[in-house]
């Protein structure tokens, strides 16, 4: 069975947003030193991650609509519980935004500028590839990081464990 590309992508989505959502409630055990500790990354605390995370999916969202956003400083005070919500936020206008859209949408163009000016011009099903690949990445890295902090229960993220069914 063929499945459309719409179709896909919205797994892609959900599964997106069911893979933070673990890890968030995860993250939400610990304390809030263990959520800024300093731990090897490419953003070097989970904090600092999940922002980026959530940096990430915003600017691209901004894109999509043709409403660029720009994000300065902190708007959360470091507080995680508010960057949870926003994340789980941002994931679930993914989700509509995905919903919303038709096959042939989604193979249309999407010309935009990075943040460093540069003009690219992309399909958005390859962009929406990228922005959920990007977020599996840093999803690991929260993992890693969850690990080197001793968390010892750790939530399964992975594709395959969001499509198993029950025998």
């Amino acid at each position: 069975m063929r499945m459309d590309v719409k179709e896909m992508l919205l797994k892609y989505a959900l599964f997106n947003q069911w893979a933070h959502g673990r890890l968030l409630d995860a993250i939400g055990e610990l304390s809030a030193d263990q959520q800024h500790a300093i731990v090897p990354s490419s953003f070097n605390s989970i904090y600092k991650t999940v922002f980026h995370v959530w940096g990430a999916e915003s600017l691209w969202l901004g894109r999509f609509n043709l409403a660029p956003v720009k994000i300065n400083g902190d708007p959360f005070n470091e507080s995680m519980e508010d960057l949870s919500t926003a994340l789980k936020s941002i994931d679930q206008l993914w989700v509509e935004w995905v919903e919303s859209k038709e096959d042939h949408q989604l193979a249309q163009k999407l010309h935009y500028h990075n943040t460093a000016g540069l003009a690219f011009y992309q399909s958005y099903d390859l962009l929406l590839h990228h922005i959920f690949n990007h977020s599996t990445y840093h999803n690991g890295q929260i993992v890693t990081m969850l690990r080197a902090l001793g968390v010892t229960k750790i939530p399964a993220t992975d594709f395959a464990a969001w499509t198993f069914l029950p025998v």
